[in-house]
C-alpha cells in the first residue's frame, strides 16, 4: 500500500477508507439486483464491483482511464477498456440493457456530451444507473472533481436526454452519520486556517496533491478516533436507499430511455 493514495481511489484494504468504501459498495449492491443481458460500466475504479456484477450478465464491459493494475480481477466473459470519456469510442449505438458510472460524472468536464454518449450507447428501454457526490453535503472543495450537483440540478442535466427518472439518494444510519460529522467537524478544524478562501481560488491541479496529503492523514486520525469510539467496523448495513433530499450523501439516479428520447 502507498504511503499516500489519492482518496479518488477507494481502497477496500485501507481501514481508514472504510467509511467511504462501504457507501460506494451499497451502488453496487443495490444494481446487482437490477441489472441483466449487456452491461457496460464506465469507472472501474478499483475493480471491486466487476466479480458482483459481472456474473449477473450476458456481456460486461468496463472502462476505466487508468492501465488495468493488479487491483482488477481476472474473469471470463468481462472486457476491460481504457480510454477517457466521452465520447465512448467505438462503441456501438443501441448496444447495452445497462450503464452503470458510480462515482465518475463530477470528474468529467463535458458532462453534457457525457450523458449523451450513455444515452447513444443504450438500448430503448435500457436504463442508466448512475450516482454521483450530493453538492449540499460536501464538507469543502474537492480539486479533484470538475463539478458537484444539487438534486435539482442533476434531475435537469438528466432530463436533457432521459424519460422516466427515479431520484434516489445514499443516506447514513446514526452510526454513519456519527463519523460523517466527526470528519467534519476535522475538516472545520483544518479548513478555518484558509482565511483567504484560497481552496476555492486556487486552480485546481495546485490543490489535488495537498488536498490528498491532508485527506490520508483525516481519514488515519479519525480510523484512530473510531478505533476508540467502536466505530471501526461501520458495515454496508449502515447505509440505504431513499427518495432524494438535499440530506442524502450521493445521488443515486436510474434514467430510461424510452423511444420518445
Amino acid at each position: 500500500m502507498r504511503i499516500i493514495q489519492t482518496a479518488e481511489r477507494v481502497s477496500h484494504e485501507d481501514m481508514s477508507d472504510n467509511y467511504v468504501y462501504q457507501r460506494s459498495l451499497l451502488a453496487y449492491v443495490e444494481v446487482a439486483g437490477i441489472v441483466s443481458g449487456n452491461v457496460l460500466e464506465i469507472g472501474t475504479g478499483s475493480g471491486y464491483g466487476v466479480e458482483m456484477i459481472a456474473k449477473l450478465t450476458e456481456k460486461f464491459v468496463t472502462i476505466d482511464k487508468t492501465k488495468v493494475t493488479r487491483d482488477y480481477p481476472e474473469r471470463d466473459g468481462v472486457n476491460y477498456l481504457r480510454m477517457k470519456v466521452p465520447p465512448l469510442t467505438n462503441i456501438p449505438d443501441n448496444s447495452f440493457d445497462f450503464v452503470i458510472s458510480f462515482q465518475v460524472i463530477e470528474h468529467i468536464k463535458n458532462d453534457a456530451d457525457f450523458i449523451a454518449e450513455v444515452h447513444r450507447v443504450l438500448k430503448d428501454g435500457g436504463k442508466l444507473i448512475i450516482s454521483t457526490p450530493n453538492k449540499t453535503m460536501s464538507l469543502t472543495r474537492n480539486p479533484w472533481h470538475v463539478r458537484e450537483y444539487t438534486k435539482e440540478e442533476f434531475t435537469i442535466l438528466l432530463q436533457s436526454h432521459f424519460g422516466p427518472i427515479r431520484e434516489l439518494g445514499v443516506y447514513g444510519n446514526e452510526r454513519a452519520m456519527t463519523y460523517y460529522n466527526m470528519n467534519r467537524r476535522a475538516v472545520r478544524r483544518i479548513t478555518r486556517y484558509d482565511i483567504f478562501r484560497l481552496q476555492y481560488r486556487c486552480p485546481a491541479a495546485l490543490l489535488r496533491v495537498p488536498y490528498d496529503i491532508m485527506n490520508r492523514v483525516n481519514r488515519r486520525k479519525l480510523l484512530k478516533s473510531c478505533n476508540s469510539s467502536g466505530m471501526l467496523d461501520l458495515s454496508l448495513t449502515d447505509f440505504y436507499l431513499d427518495t432524494a433530499t438535499d440530506r442524502c450523501l450521493d445521488l443515486f439516479y436510474i434514467a430510461e430511455k424510452t423511444g420518445g428520447n
